[in-house]
């Protein structure tokens, strides 16, 4: 019975070994992609600026005293096309306000640009590439869906679940490489220890 046992579970664990290797074979390039695009991102805002722009700061943080985000947007976009003459698309993705620091940036949707603007004054302050974003739609597969232009995300909902499923699949069967082991000798000490 212990023989059998011991047959059964070597034979799981062969199994388990073939899926790990052929799952951890087709998506191993995926994870380095993963984990070096991860390690970038979690140091962007300690990288000077090269990750992520540095956020000015404008001269008021009395809102009351702000233009308006039309205005603000009239003015980020005519530093959009002063800044680069080749006629870049306007098209806003976000506009992000930072009371705190006086300032408000302009994402665009098309490519990777950022315009910081005085909200206060309509100034600009910085234009900037946003390298962080590019890192980040690499490492959740949606740089592809940003260039097919992609409806609604498709190619990073597969390719986040093919990812993740793997992972699961990897974990779980790297488990069993690890703990079948232990159960052999564990079934084989009992036999041991019995004759």
């Amino acid at each position: 019975m212990i023989m059998k046992d011991t047959k059964e579970i070597a034979k799981s664990t062969r199994s388990h070994r073939k899926l790990h290797r052929i799952f951890g074979s087709a998506l191993v390039a995926f994870f380095f992609i993963i984990a070096i695009t991860g390690l970038l991102l979690g140091w962007k805002k300690h990288s000077g600026g090269l990750i992520l722009p540095k956020t000015e700061k404008g001269t008021s943080t009395d809102l009351k005293i702000w233009l308006s985000y039309d205005s603000l947007n009239t003015l980020a976009i005519q530093a959009l096309q002063h800044s680069f003459p080749e006629n870049r698309s306007a098209r806003i993705d976000r506009i992000d306000a930072r009371p705190d620091k006086g300032i408000v940036k302009f994402v665009f949707k098309d490519h990777f640009t950022e315009i910081q603007l005085d909200g206060s004054t309509g100034k600009v302050l910085a234009v900037n590439q946003r390298t962080s974003d590019i890192i980040e739609q690499i490492h959740d597969g949606s740089i592809l869906d940003f260039l097919f232009d992609t409806s609604d995300g498709q190619i990073k909902l597969i390719y986040t679940t093919l990812l993740g499923g793997g992972l699961l699949l990897l974990s779980f069967t790297g488990f069993w490489l690890w703990y079948n082991p232990k159960r052999i000798r564990k079934q084989k000490e009992g036999v041991s220890s019995v004759s």
